[in-house]
């Protein structure tokens, strides 16, 4: 998806472009009904949605953000950099509207990315919105997104209740992992201690270094973290994310994790202590896979005994 500002000509919106934006905005009466943005919900005029947008863009730190899936206009978005209030120190998200008739294709979520990663990339460590009390769909979008309601306030224009969300920017964090099988099916695991998400199980790998593809990366990380050196990453079990903290900075990590089948033994080398109290790696066990499926501990992927026993039954070609 391409997002581009909205810049009007002469400051004034006109042609196919205010024709799109009055479309969008009249493809959500109900939203409307529910804002106050506009006289009558049931007839949004153009006039009206050029003064609203030029209203907006009077304040020097407000960007209407405009979001395209080839040429059509399928979003927009409107940002503001800096708050009014002197002690929220984050920018915030004032507006998300996809058409009507786009929804349920992932745009929404598409156009958040974009405008964090903008945030992201400008320094910026979190976001910030207001969602209406009289809103409850809204609320369950963003919380899906990963924000939090942190507090209440009223709305500055109409002084409605709203719940403020609030979401870190997380630094994206490409990795790899390997899950080792020995011959009864049973898989090597860490036992692992993370600040934000607590002690959890994962399989041997970590972070890609420059330039390094995800299947070198896990090779590398294996024999790194057990001093295996006669393994190689097979199949791909799966891609994940998830978030975390890594040395004291919030990140969203993209994972590939592949398979690699060998003898059940321990890690060794001189070199794993140093490593493993890098990484926060307080042991290691073989699961078997009843072990892994009836566990309560918390493993990564969660899914982790569901992919192991579904590659099980693919045979031993897989």
């Amino acid at each position: 998806m391409l997002l581009e500002p909205l810049t009007p000509e002469g400051g004034a919106l006109q042609g196919e472009l205010l024709a799109e934006l009055t479309a969008l905005h009249a493809s959500h009466r109900d939203f409307h009904a529910l804002s106050g943005d506009f006289p009558d919900p049931d007839d949004i005029r153009p006039e009206q949605v050029s003064a609203v947008l030029a209203a907006e863009l009077a304040d020097p730190d407000v960007e209407v953000l405009l979001g395209r899936s080839g040429r059509k206009l399928v979003g927009v978005v409107i940002t503001l950099a800096r708050h009014p209030d002197p002690d929220d120190p984050d920018p915030w998200i004032g507006f998300l509207m996809v058409v009507a008739g786009e929804r349920r294709k992932g745009y929404g979520r598409e156009l958040v990315a974009s405008v964090e990663g903008r945030f992201r990339g400008a320094g910026r460590d979190a976001l910030r919105l207001a969602v209406l009390d009289s809103n409850p769909e809204g609320l369950a979008f963003w919380t899906s997104l990963g924000y939090e309601v942190i507090g209440r306030r009223k709305d500055r224009r109409l002084g409605r209740p709203c719940a403020v969300l609030r979401k870190a920017l997380r630094t994206p964090r490409a990795a790899a992992r390997v899950a080792v099988l020995d011959p009864d099916g049973s898989v090597f695991l860490f036992r692992y201690d993370n600040e934000e998400v607590g002690v959890h199980w994962a399989m041997p790998g970590g972070g890609l270094e420059p330039g390094e593809s995800p299947r070198d990366g896990a090779l590398r990380e294996l024999r790194e973290e057990t001093g295996w050196t006669d393994l190689t990453p097979g199949l791909l079990l799966c891609t994940w994310e998830h978030d975390f903290t890594r040395a004291g900075v919030p990140v969203r990590q993209y994972e590939h994790i592949y398979v690699a089948r060998g003898p059940r033994r321990e890690p060794a080398g001189d070199h794993l202590a140093a490593a493993h109290n890098e990484d926060g790696i307080l042991g290691w066990r073989w699961w078997s896979p009843q072990e892994l499926a009836t566990s309560t501990e918390a493993h990564w992927p969660p899914h982790l005994s569901q992919l192991l026993a579904e590659l099980g039954n693919a045979g031993p070609s897989a």
